[in-house]
């Protein structure tokens, strides 16, 4: 069987609104624009999730529901605490109880850069796939009976975006 993950880093997020604190800050045009890009990237691509676990924080929220609104079939996002600020581990305890086949999942930094050069059996050679800049995006596929053998299989990089490649 195989398993794909999309994972997501959250886009460009506002830092002018002064009373929000880091939980509660949204998206900025830069950020809106990349999240609807990366939308239309995986909807052109069929990268389509069956099963959304997203942060908390609004700028994960917002980014989701943004990439979703371009997708012809989105799942209801799983609005996770657990996923605010996470570690790779945690993350990827966290993915290890997803139940489809097709996951995506939206978290920060640097627990996104560090799951993704975790998982990847080898890196792309993209400039940007060790940094993991706001909305970059990796399709990893497994072969794996289940999520929760995924410790023990390697994710093959299917493709790698960031959203300056397609604004």
């Amino acid at each position: 069987m195989s398993l794909r993950l999309i994972l997501t880093r959250h886009a460009k997020s506002s830092w002018s609104h002064g009373g929000l604190g880091d939980h509660e800050r949204p998206l900025n045009q830069r950020g809106r624009n990349s999240a609807d890009a990366i939308g239309d990237w995986l909807a052109a691509k069929g990268y389509l999730p069956e099963q959304a676990l997203i942060s908390s924080a609004a700028r994960t929220q917002e980014t989701w529901a943004r990439i979703a609104a371009r997708l012809p079939k989105a799942p209801a996002p799983e609005i996770l605490d657990s996923l605010y600020l996470a570690e790779p581990e945690e993350m990827l305890a966290i993915l290890q109880q997803a139940k489809a086949g097709v996951v995506i999942m939206i978290a920060h930094n640097p627990g996104s850069a560090r799951l993704a050069q975790g998982l990847a059996a080898r890196a792309p050679k993209h400039a940007d796939f060790r940094r993991y800049p706001t909305a970059a995006t990796t399709i990893f596929d497994f072969e794996a009976e289940d999520w929760p053998a995924l410790d023990r299989h390697r994710g093959q990089v299917e493709d790698f975006i960031i959203p300056r490649e397609l604004i």
